[in-house]
């Protein structure tokens, strides 16, 4: 079988749910692992926006994470990491362009902006869409399972989880706490925490720190 070469950056949060997509599926790949502040020549040649993650499978490219994971659900089936039943695989791609528009966008506002008044309508968006997964996703599709569907974990998982292992960055650098109430939605990080796929390419809390403080390097409090 044709070998897969992921092109990656350790500290991105994109990259971060392909490798978990390819370590969930068992498949076989290379790591290439790209400075995105010193890019190599002809990188472009092979992710023409110049990003990651992207992949080769074969003489096949592709980019962007959400495509390059249901190509991963295509051409290598089984596990399977989205649901059987049509609509629970429209339910799954709702919520992962849910991530991709707006939860991803918050999280980034809040970390990203100098101006106060900016992390504070952030900080206020991001405890809404936060309420929102619990509420509408993890209440209603979760039953007593701990992922976004029950019991077998899924893309919609991996789609969000990077996220949630920088979470420190928004508790340190904008302090940003997480409304305690959301009990569904710390047992899912929790569980997403402990699969082997996670554990085997887990950062930890210093390094996130370390790494994402450029894009923060001013404490501020949004409360």
């Amino acid at each position: 079988m044709t070998k897969v070469t992921i092109y990656s950056s350790v500290a991105c949060p994109f990259a971060h749910r392909s490798r978990l997509a390819l370590l969930e599926k068992g498949v076989d790949f290379d790591v290439v692992e790209i400075d995105l502040q010193n890019k190599p020549a002809g990188f472009t040649d092979i992710s023409p926006y110049g990003k990651v993650p992207a992949i080769k499978h074969g003489e096949q490219r592709v980019w962007e994470s959400a495509i390059i994971n249901e190509y991963l659900e295509e051409a290598f089936p089984e596990p399977s990491l989205l649901p059987k039943e049509p609509i629970l695989r429209a339910q799954a791609r709702i919520w992962i362009d849910f991530a991709n528009t707006r939860f991803v966008a918050a999280y980034s506002s809040l970390l990203r902006s100098p101006d106060s008044e900016q992390q504070k309508a952030a900080a206020v968006e991001l405890q809404n869409h936060l309420r929102f997964i619990e509420n509408e996703a993890l209440a209603k599709l979760s039953g007593d399972g701990p992922y976004w569907f029950g019991n077998e974990i899924s893309l919609v998982d991996l789609t969000y989880y990077p996220w949630f292992e920088r979470w420190a960055t928004l508790e340190e650098y904008r302090n940003f706490q997480t409304p305690a109430e959301l009990t569904r939605l710390q047992r899912w990080r929790e569980a997403v925490s402990q699969r082997e796929s996670v554990r085997a390419i887990a950062n930890s809390k210093e390094f996130y720190l370390q790494r994402y403080a450029r894009f923060a390097p001013v404490p501020a409090s949004v409360n």
